[in-house]
């Protein structure tokens, strides 16, 4: 689909790549951008509606929906991770996960499935992970939600296809975002991968690979558990 002359809604626009995704779209000649936030206050790009949305409230999900009739694409980039580790962390971490990413997207993608199927069909991007394809024990809850939110996301792909519904998956290691504050290993620029994504959706492809960690994870995974977890053969770790 064409960005230029879309209309768009991306979930958690107030910071991170949802901002740098904003901001991207109307770089490429969006014709409108709802910026959702679980505080609309905090929606800080020019132009931009912004849009009282929590996705794991299935009633502002409704009123969101129904506030943005004319979206014809919607990107599902609200997140958040609570650092679950796989051994450690209450259960209650790894039920948080899972609201925000599988059942939060599945929210948000049923509610503007009708909207999008009624403009043409469109296209939804969903910002999963390079965790979609591997684990990090220290952080469980978000890799099991993410690799959840990816089997979700070939779920809609196919579930959508006769209203010709597009929905392209981002794949990407660490962002130079809030969430990554600590880490020290390299990181991508979100307002590079937002762009790159956009180009995805415009060229009709399935998935955006936006860094070369995300592209060997892939490739690794049909190679078996000793390539995509090297310290069970005694290597150095991918991530």
């Amino acid at each position: 689909m064409k960005v230029q002359g879309s209309v768009a809604f991306v979930t958690g626009a107030n910071r991170g790549l949802g901002e740098q995704f904003v901001r991207a779209l109307f770089d490429a000649g969006a014709a409108k951008v709802y910026a959702g936030s679980r505080d609309p206050t905090k929606v800080t790009v020019p132009g931009a509606i912004p849009v009282a949305v929590d996705i794991t409230d299935e009633e502002t999900v409704r009123a969101a929906a129904d506030q943005a009739q004319d979206v014809t694409l919607l990107v599902n980039n609200a997140g958040s991770t609570t650092r679950a580790d796989v051994l450690a962390a209450d259960l209650d971490s790894f039920r948080t996960e899972f609201e925000t990413h599988v059942l939060g997207t599945l929210a948000m993608s049923r509610a503007f499935a009708p909207v999008l199927g009624r403009n043409a069909g469109g296209a939804i991007v969903n910002v999963l992970s390079v965790l979609s394809w591997i684990s990090i024990p220290a952080s469980a809850g978000y890799a099991a939600a993410k690799s959840a939110e990816w089997s979700v996301t070939n779920a809609l792909r196919v579930a959508l296809a006769e209203q010709g519904t597009q929905v392209t998956a981002l794949h990407v290691s660490y962002l130079s975002t809030d969430m990554a504050a600590t880490v020290t290993a390299p990181k991508s620029d979100p307002a590079v991968v937002a762009r790159a994504t956009l180009d995805g959706v415009e060229a009709g492809v399935y998935q955006v690979l936006a860094d070369d960690v995300s592209k060997h994870v892939q490739t690794a995974l049909a190679r078996g558990p000793e390539a995509l977890y090297p310290q069970l053969a005694g290597r150095p770790t991918l991530i």
